[in-house]
């Protein structure tokens, strides 16, 4: 079975944004791209119809458009157009079991207006197993990103110690590598309670938590360093909110990769206050992987 990358497009600025994001992806990693446009109103497919009658008229038009925009610009990729007589959410969450990894539009906290968009999109990334990655309309990355030695930006992945990483880190690394970009691994510790004195801040209590984190950030990283010896890999430990720290870091970077832990499906599209943080604030593409 060929290996694909879907995004979803509903004919928003943002899903556009989107599947440019995708195909430049796609291209990268050598997959196949496929546009979904899910709609529950979809008719069988008519036959000896004319345009103006036929009522999938629009939701063909929408795939092709971009269809044919995105070949042109990636001549050497493989397109594919797939309209589907189904729910968004459900379609997505399909499209997204089956595939290396789901693209979608995402308007930060600006008002919803898109189908695809707002609760759909925040219930696929909170279900998803495999990678989802949100874009914004207006971004950089709308466009061909800058990659090589020499490019400007760089990925950043949130880390969290004591907690599993590494498909995160697999993730972040495979992506850093594919654009030539070096990876900044942040963590963020708020300072405890305990530190603060009369006279400030105890340097001593802060100075710990430095090394204990850096032991922490150490392990996690040591033998992903040695499977991608080559990339510039730095990491960094802010001494603020986890959440405040990774938007923070993520100010320049190309795509910010935060970490989201599976759940029941019952239990709905939680997130924890860090990826809720880089979905709704960070003004990079963000990618949220699950982890057990």
């Amino acid at each position: 079975m060929e290996r694909d990358l879907t995004v979803g497009l509903d004919g928003s600025p943002e899903s556009l944004a989107a599947a440019h994001w995708a195909a430049e992806e796609a291209q990268r990693r050598r997959l196949i791209l496929r546009l979904l446009h899910a709609w529950p109103l979809l008719v069988p497919e008519p036959t000896h119809v004319p345009a103006e009658m036929d009522q999938n008229y629009w939701a063909k038009r929408l795939v092709h458009n971009a269809q044919t925009e995105l070949q042109a610009r990636h001549p050497g990729l493989t397109v594919v157009g797939n309209l589907v007589a189904d729910d968004a959410q459900h379609a997505l969450l399909k499209a997204a079991s089956e595939s290396e990894m789901l693209v979608l539009g995402s308007r930060g906290l600006t008002p919803v207006e898109s189908y695809f968009l707002g609760d759909i999109s925040m219930i696929v990334v909170g279900r998803a197993e495999r990678p989802v990655v949100l874009v914004r309309a207006g971004s950089r990355a709308e466009g061909p990103l800058a990659s090589g030695p020499g490019a400007a930006g760089h990925v950043v992945v949130a880390l969290k110690l004591h907690a599993p990483n590494d498909d995160m880190l697999e993730f972040a690394f495979t992506t850093a590598a594919a654009r030539g970009l070096p990876l900044r691994a942040v963590h963020g510790h708020s300072t405890p309670i305990h530190a603060y004195t009369p006279w400030g801040v105890d340097h001593t209590v802060t100075q710990q938590i430095v090394r204990d984190a850096q032991k922490g950030l150490n392990q996690a990283l040591s033998p992903w360093r040695e499977k991608f010896p080559s990339m510039d890999v730095t990491d960094t430990i802010r001494l603020e909110s986890p959440a405040r720290a990774v938007v923070g870091a993520a100010e320049n970077a190309e795509l910010l990769v935060v970490g989201r832990r599976k759940h029941h499906p019952n239990l709905g599209r939680h997130l924890g206050p860090v990826a809720q943080a880089a979905v709704h604030h960070a003004r990079c593409p963000v990618a949220v992987v699950s982890h057990d």
